[in-house]
């Protein structure tokens, strides 16, 4: 198909510094989970990435040195020499598909606590660590900050020779020194350093002015900039001081990245922010400066892309998560598949991953994570490797992904499931608060499906297994989900809660169905996601008192990890939601329920009409057991498999269920691979070049 015109500007070509990128779509910096500690995983990301079209593709945070040490954190390294392949690899990648390859330098301050190179963090002026009970940060005297600049510069010379084309200097999301110079509650210096703006700004000066000395007339250089902190006068702010630095140095960079601070506002959740949702506080920066401007805001929509340049806004269309739900996004606009965007829902799974330490993953792009080490891609599977029909059962996130990915790779498929509505529980969850981006994950993969000839989905039908047996399919799958406990059994109770089988005490899908009237309301949350808390949201909404009780030392204790927990108290507190913290549920009375402190055990009572229990799930799996414990009749009826993927193996997160229905897809009818027990390539450190393994000690 051919591009729509109204897109054209989108692949206009744009020149930054010395450079020139091919279209206006920027993979800014982002974490990934991976950095230097998964180089090849890295390098393969980033270079499917400019393969989709994106012009510009950027690393992670990159260490200049001991004192930023972001250990545990899979954050990237360039300390020294022996740091360059690595980046080598993934600028080859990126350089063979015709895209520009950026490198994000970055002093991390006092918001690194060194745990393995054992250095005091640095800062402005003392103060205490960003993480309690770690290593409080020296001041650095003018001595620190001239090595600061040394270290900077040769990590700018480095990433030129790793193959760079554009290096930055960062001063975003608190966590950088040149930031932390900026704002004065950190700097409390009185020297040529501190005091008036122009003195707290002169880090940042020195450090672009270094850079491009150190990489010299054919490499550009960025500055990425927070321009507001969220936190009105106690913070930054875009009308003032943010404003105020931006045109002092409007024209030293090649380019303007620029954004809010700290992450969890430049990556807002799509519960708590629409697309474009900075452009309040970044438009005004392309009218102080002539040099580009990228900005960010979950920007999935060719229209509202469109819309930003036109509006001068920006000149390029920034995006971490977009890009990772779509690596393919340029490409299909340019050629005319809008309808094929696989677009990001903003729930920050990807984030999590970061956050726990392991490559990240992503809800709506299965292979994320998995190009290298199992080789896949998101817009290429491999051809059926036999002529078999696929019974899939359950058009839940798994199912449907692996229907999708099954009549992708040319199988016979039919899809079948019980409920009216195809989804599971992406449908119920959907509808709850916030989270009707979320329906993105059913809408792409039915759109998909429609096009497929050689996949039939039946809706309201239910299979048993002699439904099952008596198909004669070779292959079937089941996807049925899983199902709230209503017996209290979770993290803190192995056993059935006293009282959980009385008649008002209910689950999570009686609130999502609107069975859920009478108040007061008390939530047990022992599940600790995102689900207690949007489920609070929903029956303050409906004018219900409620209370939300978890043995958590704070609510939704999991979305630390996707940077909304905040959020989310806030907004509970907010509409009057009362909150019971480190409290167990120990038994369920007729009008009101025991509370137990979880480290004295002292009871106390709260009012309660109706209880929901949201704990933990069971698989429903009740078919699969019918059929497994029955091999001869599977065998008699032509089955040759039998799989079982997403809840109903295993309740876990949607993102995972997505990806064990790619998994089944992709490796149906597959060769074994060479060593069963580990099933993808395992990633070791790329080992240091001989010259300088030749100068180790023994």
């Amino acid at each position: 198909m051919a591009r729509d015109p109204r897109y054209d500007i989108l692949f206009e070509p744009v020149k930054i510094g010395p450079v020139t990128a091919r279209n206006r779509f920027f993979q800014v910096p982002h974490c990934t989970g991976m950095g230097s500690n998964w180089p090849r995983t890295h390098a393969e990301m980033r270079g499917q990435k400019a393969q989709g079209g994106w012009a510009v593709v950027c690393t992670e945070e990159t260490m200049i040195h001991p004192s930023s040490d972001a250990l545990p954190a899979s954050s990237m390294r360039l300390w020294d020499d022996d740091d360059i392949p690595a980046f080598a690899a993934a600028a080859d990648k990126v350089h063979e598909h015709g895209g520009l390859f950026g490198i994000e330098l970055v002093h991390g301050g006092f918001s690194r606590s060194n745990r393995t190179s054992r250095m005091a963090p640095l800062a402005p002026s003392a103060t205490p660590n960003k993480y309690p009970m770690r290593p409080q940060a020296r001041a650095m005297d003018l001595h620190d900050i001239a090595e600061l600049r040394r270290w900077h510069r040769a990590a700018a010379i480095r990433a030129k020779q790793a193959g760079a084309d554009l290096v930055y200097v960062y001063a975003a999301h608190n966590i950088a020194l040149p930031m932390h110079f900026l704002l004065p509650r950190y700097n409390r210096r009185n020297d040529s350093y501190g005091g008036r703006l122009e003195n707290r700004v002169r880090l940042i000066r020195e450090l672009i002015e270094d850079t491009k000395d150190a990489v010299g007339d054919t490499v550009a250089v960025a500055l990425r900039f927070a321009v507001d902190e969220r936190m009105g006068e106690a913070g930054l702010e875009w009308q003032k001081e943010g404003r105020e630095v931006v045109a002092m140095l409007a024209e030293l960079p090649d380019l303007w990245d620029v954004n809010v601070s700290g992450w969890e506002h430049d990556s807002k959740t799509s519960r708590f922010a629409q697309e474009g949702y900075q452009e309040d506080a970044v438009s005004f920066v392309k009218k102080l400066t002539s040099k580009p401007v990228v900005v960010v805001g979950r920007y999935t929509s060719p229209d509202a892309m469109v819309r930003v340049i036109r509006s001068g806004i920006a000149d390029f269309i920034g995006a971490a998560r977009p890009s990772i739900a779509d690596p393919f996004l340029p490409r299909k606009i340019e050629e005319g598949r809008i309808e094929d965007i696989r677009e990001c829902i903003g729930c920050n799974i990807c984030i999590s991953g970061n956050n726990t330490f392991v490559p990240m993953r992503c809800t709506q792009n299965p292979t994320m994570g998995e190009e290298w080490r199992r080789g896949w891609h998101p817009e290429e599977l491999p051809a059926r490797g036999s002529d078999a029909r696929v019974l899939v059962i359950g058009a839940g996130p798994a199912g449907l992904e692996a229907a999708r990915a099954l009549g992708a790779r040319g199988y016979d498929v039919t899809l079948a499931d019980r409920a009216r509505q195809p989804g599971g529980r992406v449908t119920q969850e959907a509808a709850l608060p916030g989270l009707a981006a979320w329906a993105r994950v059913r809408d792409w993969r039915l759109g998909q499906i429609a096009g497929m000839a050689n996949v039939a989905m039946f809706m309201e039908s239910a299979m048993s297994d002699r439904d099952v047996l008596g198909f004669g399919a070779p292959h079937v799958v089941l996807a049925t989900g899983a199902t709230w406990r209503r017996d209290g059994i979770g993290h803190a109770n192995s056993k059935t809660i006293q009282g959980a089988g009385r008649s008002h005490v209910v689950g999570p899908e009686d609130v999502m169905a609107g069975r859920v009237t009478q108040g007061p309301v008390l939530i047990f949350d022992d599940d600790h996601g995102y689900m207690a808390g949007v489920l609070a949201e929903k029956l303050a909404a409906q004018g219900l008192a409620v209370t939300l009780v978890t043995p958590a030392a704070m609510v939704s204790e999991f979305t630390v990890l996707t940077l909304e927990q905040g959020f989310i108290q806030k907004r509970l507190l907010e509409m009057g939601v009362a909150i019971r913290q480190q409290r167990n549920l120990a038994a369920i009375e007729a009008d009101h329920v025991e509370l137990a402190c979880i480290y004295t055990g002292k009871r106390e009572q709260a009012a309660a009409a109706t209880v929901v229990l949201v704990t933990a799930r069971v698989s429903n799996d009740q078919l699969y057991h019918q059929l497994a414990r029955r091999p001869d009749l599977m065998e008699a009826a032509g089955m040759k498999s039998l799989g079982v993927i997403g809840d109903c193996l295993s309740p876990q997160t949607i993102a995972a269920a997505v990806y064990d229905g790619h998994a089944y897809a992709r490796e149906l009818d597959a060769a074994e691979p060479d060593n069963p027990d580990v099933p993808y390539r395992r990633e070791h450190m790329m080992p240091a070049p001989p010259a300088r393994q030749q100068q180790g000690t023994t």
